[in-house]
């Protein structure tokens, strides 16, 4: 039994695709890299955004052909485009067979497989749905880098945000499951653990007992890596902080630790006061400027990451380019930038003064061309300077590439290594100390010490 499985989207998503991949395995299929060879095939979707949307269709669509084609009997979608458009799915896209939404991710086996599933659509609560065990059988993307979800759905009433209503509201895992998950991916040799939710700094305050995350931060730290057959611990990294759920505490957490990269991804949306009401985010321009001002002054070598929509409903010349001036004033490190995605089952679908896609095309490509020239002057400053590098690929004979605990992976730039002039290769998955010889726009380069 060979099945072919087609991972889109987030990294929520991407553990998703690994515990579905870890139960198949467990139920006896192999997998396969060529979908023509499959006799049944998943894909694991992405709706967030049109675009996101649109790439599933596509990927839907031409997959299908191998049920003509190739020896596919059965396709199988899974995931967030199933949870938005529910059976639409399977009157609009007759090529496939089952659908299961974002609560029935543990049904997997049975509805690649089992006839009853056939044209069936699998769409519980997702609010009702239980949180991923902590022995979940699980196949990781990369063996040494794995994002730990602590958290499912959100509780936040963004206009513009699909989420809730495809992921629930927020569901905290519990501390000692996401403990003891961290401890077994450490013991299999991962070097990097992402802590992502759809609202990762807001983890725990739906949870009885009292914690949150710089208590869960302390306690994955706490995980003795001696007794794991480990040398060197490995890297903690957080991502998707919101602005109104980050507590001192965990600034002075990753203050504390090394092990915890400083590293900051907190995306701000927007900073005009009317924009940031009509999006339901409750804070404002200063209280930003207040926020990232305490990082930085509490943690000196903080890395800064945010993402921004332009082209939002009502967004005036003068919102952009006051959003435009915090950027110049704030300097971050890392920055993504979205423009507006619409959709008639958003409440920002309802609000007046749509944007034309031209003139928010070319916001996003002012404030990408100001963010390339922050970037690249940031990036200066490492020149000279020795950094850790997780070795992730070789390039080359002698050229490999990783990166520094102040890039995300998939996110962020990479680091170049030329180990022309050492007598051995490295190892993928492994650190090396590294001097840091060149910079360019978002990427480093240098040489191992």
């Amino acid at each position: 039994m060979k099945l072919y499985l087609e991972s889109l989207g987030c990294a929520r998503n991407q553990v998703d695709s690994e515990i579905m991949t870890g139960r198949l395995k467990k139920a006896g299929w192999t997998f396969t890299q060529d979908p023509e060879e499959a006799e049944t095939i998943v894909v694991n979707t992405c709706s967030f955004i049109e675009e996101a949307a649109q790439e599933s269709i596509d990927v839907i669509l031409e997959l299908a052909e191998y049920k003509k084609e190739g020896r596919c009997k059965r396709l199988v979608v899974t995931g967030c485009l199933p949870e938005r458009y529910r059976e639409e799915i399977l009157s609009s896209l007759p090529e496939v067979d089952v659908i299961l939404g974002t609560g029935a991710f543990e049904q997997i086996a049975k509805a690649v497989r089992e006839p009853e599933y056939a044209n069936m659509c699998v769409l519980p609560d997702p609010d009702l749905t239980e949180l991923q065990p902590q022995d979940a059988p699980r196949d990781l993307t990369v063996p040494h880098v794995a994002y730990l979800k602590i958290a499912e759905g959100c509780s936040k009433s963004c206009t513009y945000c699909i989420i809730p209503k495809l992921r629930g509201k927020q569901k905290s895992r519990q501390p000692e499951d996401i403990v003891a998950e961290a401890t077994r991916l450490i013991a299999g040799g991962v070097n990097e653990l992402v802590l992502v939710a759809q609202d990762t700094t807001a983890y725990g305050n739906d949870l009885p007992t009292r914690t949150n995350l710089s208590r869960l931060m302390e306690s994955l730290v706490d995980i003795r890596v001696d007794d794991l057959n480990r040398k060197t611990p490995p890297w903690f990294r957080v991502l998707y902080g919101h602005p109104e759920s980050i507590e001192n505490s965990f600034i002075e957490a990753l203050a504390s630790h090394g092990q915890l990269c400083s590293y900051f991804d907190i995306p701000v949306q927007h900073v005009s006061s009317g924009i940031l009401k009509h999006m339901g985010r409750r804070y404002a321009k200063d209280d930003l400027y207040r926020l990232f001002n305490r990082i930085r002054k509490r943690v000196p070598d903080a890395v800064l990451r945010t993402t921004i929509i332009v082209g939002f409903p009502g967004e005036t010349d003068e919102d952009f380019q006051e959003l435009l001036q915090f950027v110049e004033d704030v300097r971050f490190d890392h920055l993504g930038v979205f423009i507006y995605s619409d959709s008639d089952d958003l409440a920002s679908h309802r609000l007046p003064n749509h944007i034309p896609k031209a003139l928010a095309t070319d916001r996003y490509h002012e404030l990408m061309s100001t963010q390339s020239g922050i970037s690249t002057e940031n990036n200066r400053k490492y020149i000279g300077k020795a950094v850790q590098v997780l070795v992730e690929e070789s390039l080359d004979k002698h050229l490999f590439a990783g990166r520094t605990n102040f890039q995300a992976p998939e996110v962020d730039g990479l680091t170049y290594i030329n180990t022309a002039k050492m007598p051995f290769g490295l190892k993928i998955g492994g650190f090396v100390d590294m001097r840091v010889t060149d910079t360019m726009e978002y990427d480093l380069m240098g040489e191992p010490i």
